[in-house]
């Protein structure tokens, strides 16, 4: 059989594998950077770098810069040599990495300046989210035309996880972003309340197996065998961990919102399926883990392999916690705690993080034709990232503890033992440094990895096109007799690609359709009226400045929170919210029930200085809205959009918005002339008072005792 002459392109491996490395330290900096504002404010430096606003620029440059650019590296390293062929084109190797980095940089500069959806992992606006789409199909383009002209007969376990990726991330992607623009900086999503709840955070969960797992196990299943030196352990094993993840994983999005508005139907399937999915996702673990089963005397010495079984073990914690978090029991003390940041990041800086390094501490040597620098500095880099991960987590899992705790203890006598919410915020204040810590440690690690890395790139030569022999694919092929239904699938990518498609929509499909569709999902209040424009303008400041990031909107049905907060959410209260503002975590206290609860005046002084409302507080100052103008050059397009979502404000009520906008305004700063403050009406922070005094006013409720934040 005469042998092909080909190369593999290691030149858009090696653009990838920089990307990552810069990314990943300017990720985690600015994630060290929010670590620090949490107990020191005075780290909020103004207006574009506050808490709310680069928060989700740490998450979005850690999840789709870093991690994102590591999981393209890996897949087109792989896949060439899985396939036995270069990359089905070079054009769209070279517009995918562009692409992809161009809209890193718009994220990096459109979040800070606070264009946000508001909606967490999926924060970037609507023209940035067709650019995703537009490059995630050059992406699949350029896979599955690999993958056609591939010179391999069989496809390696490896290519069923990136097959399951780009078609899951890409319905995650269109379905969640449906967005009606208002402006270039402004869009709605077309859900609203409990349904945009149920689409984000099916979007949420899903992102994080779909774009920080699925893909990353593939690389598992490629590059520790490789290291390794070993088979993979059980092919039966890796065919039942990718059908059954696939299936289970996408029912399971609603376990993020129990106890909430959500309907319980919904809520107890994500339970279900998030409970199962312990199987399959240990299965994953044990096959990567015995993978190593007789190179363990080389774990010792090799500092590749040591990164790999931390990942693996990592991932094996944290898809462990993940189904028991969903517990409800569980959940009614985790949710809105500390304890799921620590979750999060086990997976993120454990299972991404450690797999990544492991990774390019094997393959930039290879690209490069030379060995690793430094082993020692290597062996530097694990250990002291290792002692970042547990300096990280094991205070935010105390954190969590203590929040749970002190949110739900009552005296003898029935009531709240620490009615003051500050109380359990100051309290936590030395984890969180202690946090800040662990994560300037795994910062450290990475930079000892970048001098690493580049003085071993330097050390030899990029071999940019590597040169290779395989024979062409046969045209007539028979399977041997006996050979199974996976194996025949195996040889078919299209297949694979319909029915991984049809696994991941039947679950989406089971919970998104009757949310919609049934009306008794999501029943109205008559009282629950649209915002006024000013309350609306107000809203938007909101979610512009991230509030969502440390104060929920969700009442859960506790007698903990209904003492402390006021009457528990209704799904009916939020019908006229795009987006929904549930949030995720409790730094700060619960706002559903704030309207009325303190005068304007109040609200004008703690968004100026907070601490000299609440001493202690370590929210950040907002004095910036006292100067700034609020622009009403788009309430009416906002009133319009508003009503094409069907928000029953009158047919040509945009006319007339900005007039009842200033009109309510004028109120408000009256009231504030009263109590010895002078604004004008047409500042931001009037806005923002009419939006607070808003919360919770539509549903009549006895108002708890008075606290401070």
């Amino acid at each position: 059989m005469s042998l092909e002459k080909f190369s593999y392109d290691n030149k858009i491996v090696k653009d990838f594998a920089i990307a990552t490395v810069v990314f990943g330290v300017v990720g985690m900096l600015v994630g060290l950077t929010v670590a620090l504002q949490i107990p020191f404010p005075a780290f909020n430096m103004g207006e574009y770098l506050s808490f709310g606003r680069i928060r989700p620029v740490h998450t979005n440059a850690v999840i789709f810069a870093f991690v994102g650019n590591a999981m393209f590296m890996g897949v087109y390293y792989s896949l060439q040599r899985l396939c036995k062929a270069r990359m089905f084109s070079d054009l769209l190797s070279r517009v995918h990495f562009w692409g992809w980095q161009l809209i890193i940089v718009l994220a990096a500069i459109t979040l800070p300046l606070g264009m946000t959806t508001g909606k967490e992992y999926a924060e970037l606006e609507w023209f940035i989210d067709i650019l995703i789409a537009l490059v995630w199909v050059v992406f699949a383009i350029n896979l599955f035309g690999t993958i056609i002209k591939r010179r391999e007969r069989h496809l390696y376990v490896a290519i069923w996880f990136y097959i399951a990726t780009v078609i899951t991330v890409a319905v995650l992607h269109i379905v969640n972003s449906i967005e009606l623009p208002v402006s270039l900086s402004k869009s709605y999503p077309v859900y609203a309340g409990v349904q945009d709840a149920l689409v984000q955070w099916w979007y949420a969960h899903n992102a994080v197996a779909f774009f920080l797992t699925t893909p990353f196990l593939g690389l598992m299943y490629y590059f520790v065998p490789k290291a390794a030196n070993r088979p993979v352990y059980s092919y039966k094993l890796s065919i039942i961990h990718f059908w059954a993840l696939i299936f289970l994983y996408i029912w399971a999005g609603p376990h993020h919102l129990l106890y909430t508005a959500l309907p319980d139907w919904v809520q107890s399937l994500g339970v279900v399926f998030s409970v199962m999915l312990i199987a399959p996702s240990w299965g994953g673990m044990i096959n990567g883990l015995l993978t190593l089963r007789g190179a363990w005397d080389r774990v010792r010495e090799d500092v590749i392999l040591k990164f790999f079984v931390v990942a693996i073990t990592a991932y094996g914690m944290a898809t462990f916690e993940g189904p028991l978090l969903s517990l409800k029991n569980v959940n009614a003390i985790s949710h809105f705690t500390d304890w799921t940041i620590a979750h999060a990041h086990v997976g993120g800086l454990g299972w991404n993080g450690f797999l990544v390094f492991g990774i390019l501490y094997w393959l930039v040597p290879r690209i490069y034709k030379t060995q690793l620098f430094s082993k020692k500095l290597a062996s530097f880099h694990f250990w002291i990232g290792t002692i970042g991960i547990l300096f990280y987590a094991i205070p935010m899992y105390w954190a969590g503890f203590v929040q749970s705790l002190m949110w739900k203890d009552f005296t003898p006598e029935g009531t709240l033992l620490y009615p003051n919410f500050l109380e359990t915020v100051v309290q936590i204040v030395p984890m969180y440094k202690l946090r800040a810590l662990g994560g300037g440690l795994y910062l450290v690690g990475a930079l000892v990895m970048v001098y690493n890395l580049i003085k071993t790139a330097r050390s030899g030569s990029l071999v940019s096109e590597e040169a290779a022999e395989a024979p062409a694919l046969e045209k007539h092929y028979k399977a041997p007799a006996g050979s199974g239904w996976h194996r025949w699938i195996e040889r078919k990518p299209v297949q694979m690609l319909l029915v991984s498609l049809v696994l991941i929509l039947i679950g989406g499909l089971v919970e998104l359709i009757p949310t919609f569709m049934i009306k008794e999902n999501v029943p109205t209040i008559s009282t629950v009226r649209p915002y006024t424009p000013l309350e609306l303008e107000g809203r938007d400041l909101y979610v512009r400045e991230g509030c969502y990031t440390c104060h929920s909107q969700m009442i859960r049905p506790f007698r903990s929170e209904t003492e402390r907060y006021g009457e528990y959410s209704k799904a009916g209260e939020f019908v006229y919210d795009h987006p929904f503002q549930w949030g995720s975590k409790r730094t700060g206290p619960d706002l559903a029930r704030l309207g009325n609860k303190y005068p304007d005046s109040w609200h004008y002084h703690h968004m100026l200085d907070p601490q000299t409302m609440s001493p202690g507080s370590i929210m950040p100052d907002y004095a910036f809205m006292i100067e700034k103008d609020l622009d009403t050059s788009v309430t009416a397009a906002k009133i319009n959009a508003m009503i094409k979502l069907g928000v029953p404000y009158p047919a040509d009520y945009a006319k007339y918005a900005t007039r009842d906008l200033m009109t309510q305004a004028e109120q408000i700063t009256t009231r504030l002339k009263a109590d010895g403050i002078t604004v004008m009406p047409n500042k931001e922070i009037v806005a923002m008072i009419a939006y607070m005094q808003r919360l919770g006013t539509d549903i009549k409720a006895q108002k708890p005792e008075e606290e401070e934040y």
